[in-house]
This record gives C-alpha cells, sequence and structure tokens, in this order.
C-alpha cells in the first residue's frame, strides 16, 4: 500500500469518517508545509504523554504540569473539593463530559464508559468499562456516613444504542440500588429522540438535567 492509500486508510478508522473524508484529510496534509507536519507529528507523538487517564472517572485529562501519582493519576474534577461527591453521572464518551461541563448545570462527579453496548451483542462487558464501573460505584457506596452515594444518572445519548446502553446498567446497578439505596435516574426530555450527547445544547442539557426522572 502506497503512502497515501495508508494514510487514509488510517483516517477511515476514525469514528464517524468515511471513505471520501478520509480521503480530503490525506489530500489537505499534502497542502501542508513539512513545518506544519512536523509540528502535527510532534503532536501525536507527544499525545500519550501529556495526557492521562483519570483512575476515578476513567476521563482522559491533560497532566500540565502537575504532579501526579502516575499508577493512580486523578483528574481536577475528581479532586474538586468543591464537588458533590454524592451524585455520579455516567455517561458514553469525554466528549459527553465536556458537553455537560459546558452546560454548567451539573457539579457532580462523573464516570466516562468509554463507549456504548450495541443492541443484541453477545459480549456487553468489553465494549464499556464495566469491570471500572462497578469497582467505582463499590468506593462511592462505602464511604463514610454522610458522603455515600445518593444518586446516578445515566446520561447515554437519546438513541436506540444509547438507550440500551442505559438500560443495561440499570440492570448492573439493581443489586446495588437494593443493598445501599441510592437514586438512578435518566435525563429528561429536552433532548430529543435520536440525539448524540455531544451536539446538544448548554440550555438543552440544563433541561434534560433539571427534569430528570
Amino acid at each position: 500500500m502506497d503512502p497515501l492509500s495508508k494514510l487514509e486508510e488510517i483516517f477511515r478508522h476514525f469514528p464517524g469518517i468515511g471513505p471520501r473524508q478520509a480521503k480530503r484529510f490525506a489530500y489537505f496534509l499534502l497542502t501542508k508545509s513539512d513545518a506544519d507536519l512536523a509540528e502535527f507529528s510532534k503532536s501525536i507523538l507527544e499525545l500519550k504523554k501529556s495526557v492521562s487517564m483519570c483512575s476515578l472517572c476513567q476521563r482522559f485529562f491533560p497532566i500540565g504540569n502537575k504532579v501526579v501519582n502516575v499508577a493512580a493519576p486523578i483528574c481536577s474534577i475528581c479532586s474538586d473539593p468543591n464537588r458533590d461527591t454524592d451524585t455520579l453521572m455516567i455517561v458514553g464518551r469525554d466528549i459527553d463530559l465536556q458537553a455537560v461541563e459546558r452546560s454548567r448545570a451539573y457539579n457532580g462527579l462523573y464516570f466516562v464508559l468509554g463507549g456504548s453496548v450495541p443492541i443484541f451483542d453477545e459480549a456487553p462487558d468489553q465494549k464499556i468499562r464495566q469491570k471500572e464501573l462497578m469497582a467505582r460505584l463499590e468506593q462511592m457506596t462505602s464511604q463514610e456516613e454522610g458522603h455515600r452515594l445518593k444518586e446516578v444518572i445515566l446520561a447515554t445519548s437519546v438513541n436506540p444504542e444509547g438507550e440500551h446502553t442505559a438500560s443495561y446498567i440499570a440492570g448492573l446497578l439493581k443489586p446495588l440500588v437494593s443493598t445501599h439505596g441510592f437514586r438512578v435516574s435518566t435525563l429528561g426530555r429536552g433532548l430529543s429522540t435520536g440525539t448524540e450527547l455531544e451536539y446538544s445544547d448548554s440550555e438543552t442539557l440544563k433541561s434534560a438535567l433539571q427534569n430528570r426522572r
């Protein structure tokens, strides 16, 4: 495979990118200067070194100049003493978390599943961070009195796969709900059916959060 075709193939593996878009990206890079391409390549190579995954919420975050525990790094949201530690919002992807943060309507903690559960999938636990989620929930429900988990918000996209994921997670939570008595809610219908969370505007997300059920 020649270099141009190989690059197109790489772009085709990006989420939501089809053959035509992949080809446009590849040809766009051909128009850039050597300096631009060198900077682009450098940014990609440094990405893993400058970004870490939070050991609590599983989101990616820039390390910056902060000293972190390499074995168990914690992001600025999870380490913020002003966040509501009684509430946990479960989202599919980092970009969904960012959309909710932009709305400024939520001040609790998060957990990022890292994907969704396809309908009729035979191995749903391999599509999301199920093991890590259950460990996080166990941790939050075992905290000292007065700081225990009170609510879990299932904030998945309002489309068939997103709703299937929410239903699957709700099933996982049932034993914990029976034991610890926290509430499980979903976003209200301020979101239209078929909506991807990342494309929702701030006011719509505020309405969905305020009218969760």
